[in-house]
């Protein structure tokens, strides 16, 4: 066999293993993070905002960590196959790509200047990751909820890496084993990765705690930066 229709073939194949997904029309706030490849720790955010000419910019780029792993396939408003490669996995250290939604918005202070749904974490706020319970990848009250879990993530730490945060809507509604409790929230420094999440500094957290609005459908869009430019047609990103 011709070994370049092989290779072409190959690609194709790959290429088709992410579902077709596109960004939604009634989508108008669009959260884009790109790193430089599928390791990478550190890369850049940038805010859009659909206009009648299409996406606008939406102040500067701003620096990001994700999973001390990088990132991996994951799932959000794209459907992923089995045989796609990198897949996120729970407990692999890495980030999900993809595109997501954004959920409520959490926190250390009994309120907060958003006009996301907002939840104040308690001592007893935990995000359960254990995959066999029956309350996996979700925020719940450990002081009234009937216990069926094994590990969870405690929302009220004694460092401040959620004293401001969002929940990323990757593997909802939960399969197992797909990966749980991933957010956006304060990270420790410019260069230390993260369990799965996207950290960032403080002020750009609480920026976009004051610019996202639930009205307006915001998304989160990350995504290595040679893959951001394979999909960003088919997928209708904006333009870099």
């Amino acid at each position: 066999m011709n070994p370049l229709i092989t290779t072409c073939a190959v690609l194709l194949a790959l290429h088709s293993s992410v579902a077709i997904a596109q960004i939604p029309d009634d989508s108008r706030q669009l959260v884009v993070v790109t790193t430089p490849g599928w390791n990478a720790v550190q890369g850049l955010a940038q805010r859009y905002e659909r206009h009648a000419q299409g996406f606008q910019k939406v102040g500067e780029p701003f620096a990001i960590v994700v999973g001390k792993n990088g990132m991996a396939w994951g799932t959000g408003i794209t459907a992923n196959s089995p045989d796609q490669q990198p897949l996120k996995r729970e407990g692999d250290g890495k980030a999900p790509a993809g595109i997501f939604r954004l959920g409520d918005a959490f926190g250390y202070a009994p309120t907060a200047s958003t006009r996301l749904p907002y939840t104040a974490s308690t001592a007893t706020l935990e995000c359960v990751d254990d995959s066999q319970s029956s309350h996996y990848n979700t925020l719940v009250d450990g002081s009234v909820v009937t216990k069926d879990w094994t590990s969870s993530e405690r929302m009220l730490r004694k460092d401040q890496l959620y004293r401001q945060g969002i929940f990323v809507e990757h593997n909802t509604p939960a399969s197992a084993k797909g990966g749980s409790c991933i957010f956006l929230h304060i990270w420790r420094n410019v260069s230390s990765g993260t369990l799965g999440c996207t950290a960032m500094d403080p002020a750009h957290i609480q920026a976009l705690f004051a610019w996202l609005d639930p009205r307006a459908n915001p998304l989160l869009v990350q995504l290595p930066a040679a893959q951001y430019a394979l999909y960003r047609e088919r997928w209708k990103l904006p333009s870099p």
